[in-house]
């Protein structure tokens, strides 16, 4: 069973930044596509990033929602088992619940319902 704990949240000013990190055990694999979403109060859960790694390209690639492009970076370590996404120039529209997510098959990485397994999540809340 794949566990997935999400960590690095905290309350940040807007401009500021933070570091987000998923430790992932149990069966995991590298070549999954990794993802984060998050879901503000009275909100859907909505796509972050993605981070996926492609036998046939051999080449990690990254998806970014469009609110998050320019500002945040997925990055993953896959001998800690380990995803990252690092938040810069956070804005309090950015405040909600982050989710860290592992994918299994085929689905569309922007869409939650592609994700098998999921975490807690970790409050991230930027005052303006």
């Amino acid at each position: 069973q794949v566990q997935l704990v999400e960590s690095g949240g905290g309350l940040v000013q807007a401009g500021g930044s933070l570091r987000l990190s998923c430790a992932a055990s149990g069966r995991t694999f590298s070549s999954n596509t990794m993802g984060w979403f998050r879901q503000a109060p009275g909100k859907e859960r909505d796509f972050v990033a993605a981070i996926t790694w492609s036998i046939t390209w051999s080449g990690t690639f990254t998806y970014y929602a469009d609110s998050a492009k320019g500002r945040f970076t997925i990055s993953r370590d896959n001998a800690k088992n380990t995803v990252y996404l690092q938040m810069n120039s956070l804005k309090p529209e950015d405040t909600a619940l982050y989710y860290c997510a592992e994918r299994e098959g085929y689905g569309s990485h922007y869409l939650a319902a592609s994700y098998a397994y999921w975490g807690l999540g970790t409050q991230v809340t930027v005052s303006s």
